[in-house]
């Protein structure tokens, strides 16, 4: 026998909870399959963990920023215990029973499709109208020789460690690589960032990376761009990377930030025709829909590996399934990553919008030069922003801000950019001061001259 419903959600991520919470709304019967912790990757081992994490270091840092301010310190023992507060002691009881008293039905193990509408849940088959696949992605780490013989972690025993090394070698110069070194680097430890790319974030505009970098080697992070790791030994109680320059790095851990990869393998894809990418990734139509009444949600999509793009494509997919549909757009989604100062974007970069055929300007303007509030807000200011205009249409493409609470603010440029504001309507527009959202209207203008 099987258990019939409306809907079969794989995961239990941001995306599958999304997805369900909309649909349990509605009335349809739902079951929810989850082989670890409802709440997902994002929930115990990854953004919330991390940003809890990242805050009293940054509240500390502040405190000495600002001028008549003083005897901030850092305790990793209360900050670590809040952590294991905010990530439920790695318990998703009550989300379990959550989910049960709104009439789901909540199934423990690692689900499969064996064909269109059936999927098998160890020894119990379950069958439905339409399947969402919402199964995350998860750590990739290069193989690199000699790895196994050292202490590595990623991003899970980073957030979950108890104790903090005294020193690390991160690899990897993407937005964890970031957040992990600088979370590392204030409460102690000493870092070495590692990164095979001449910059950071080297999918954002150069001149991002190089903010980045100076402002973790302010931090104390030693950076080291244009390297890798080609093998790895112990050498007594160190941890050392041989890198393709000739030099070493020893540590006490190696946390590698090299990325991810969706989480695919065993989800019997092949059972309902359903190829996966050169990524491992299940190709999706602008509602979400991967075959015949099959969708999928989230990382495993390889659209756009946020948590916040996950949430929003569990709402395409609810609202398709309870005939509503709307196509997803990705042009004004915002990327931050919650360095000290933040660092935000949104929209195309210069390269990008040169392979898209655009015809742009662009404008970086340092916000110390122009506004109030990074002077009322710290001492030695900081704060850059950049636009990138389509001067044929004249609405904004891409924008960029590397300054204080960026992740905030970046969502005025989104906007703008998601509902093609025109030029003259930004300018025209009215920012509260003392705000870094003055920003806008200085950058709008210096790009007439």
């Amino acid at each position: 026998m099987a258990d019939e419903v409306d809907v079969v959600i794989l995961g239990m991520g941001p995306g599958g909870e999304t997805a369900a919470g909309r649909l349990l709304s509605a009335g349809l019967k739902v079951a929810v399959v989850e082989q670890e912790l409802i709440g997902g990757e994002c929930a115990y081992w990854a953004c919330i963990p991390s940003k809890t994490v990242l805050r009293p270091a940054e509240a500390s840092t502040g405190v000495g920023r600002a001028a008549g301010a003083g005897g901030a310190r850092l305790d990793w023992a209360a900050a670590r215990d809040y952590r294991d507060d905010m990530v439920r002691h790695l318990d998703d009881g009550a989300q379990a029973d959550g989910y049960a008293e709104q009439g789901a039905l909540v199934v423990r193990g690692h689900g499969a499709l064996t064909g269109p509408g059936t999927v098998q849940v160890g020894d119990r088959r379950l069958t439905a109208a339409h399947v969402i696949v919402a199964t995350g992605a998860q750590a990739t780490v290069p193989p690199i020789e000699g790895l196994d013989q050292v202490t590595v972690w990623t991003n899970r025993e980073a957030y979950s460690a108890r104790d903090l090394p005294e020193r690390a070698t991160v690899v990897g110069g993407s937005a964890v690589g970031l957040e992990t070194s600088l979370f590392l680097a204030r409460f102690g430890t000493a870092v070495t960032l590692l990164h095979r790319g001449d910059r950071l974030l080297d999918r954002e505009e150069p001149a991002v990376g190089e903010l980045a970098e100076q402002h973790l080697a302010d931090a104390g992070v030693e950076v080291r761009t244009g390297t890798s790791p080609v093998h790895a030994r112990r050498a007594g109680s160190d941890s050392v990377l041989e890198l393709d320059d000739g030099s070493t790095v020893s540590a006490d851990v190696v946390v590698m930030a090299t990325g991810r990869r969706p989480r695919t393998d065993g989800l019997g894809l092949e059972s309902v025709g359903v190829t996966t990418g050169s990524h491992g990734e299940i190709p999706v139509d602008a509602h979400c829909r991967a075959g015949s009444d099959l969708w999928a949600v989230g990382d495993v999509t390889g659209v756009m590996p946020f948590t916040h793009v996950a949430k929003y494509q569990g709402r395409v997919v609810a609202d398709a399934i309870l005939g509503r549909p709307h196509p997803a757009r990705y042009d004004g989604i915002p990327r931050v990553v919650f360095t000290d100062p933040e660092i935000a974007a949104v929209g195309l970069t210069r390269s990008q919008a040169d392979e898209h055929g655009l015809t742009t300007r662009e404008v970086r303007l340092d916000l110390t030069e122009q506004l109030a509030r990074p002077w009322t807000y710290e001492q030695e200011p900081r704060g850059e922003l950049g636009l990138l205009l389509d001067t044929e249409r004249d609405v904004l493409v891409g924008a960029w801000a590397v300054a204080p609470q960026a992740g905030e603010w970046i969502h005025q440029a989104a906007l703008a950019i998601r509902a093609a504001v025109p030029r003259e309507v930004l300018l025209d527009q009215v920012a509260q001061f003392p705000t870094y959202s003055e920003g806008y209207q200085n950058a709008l203008e210096a790009l007439d001259r």
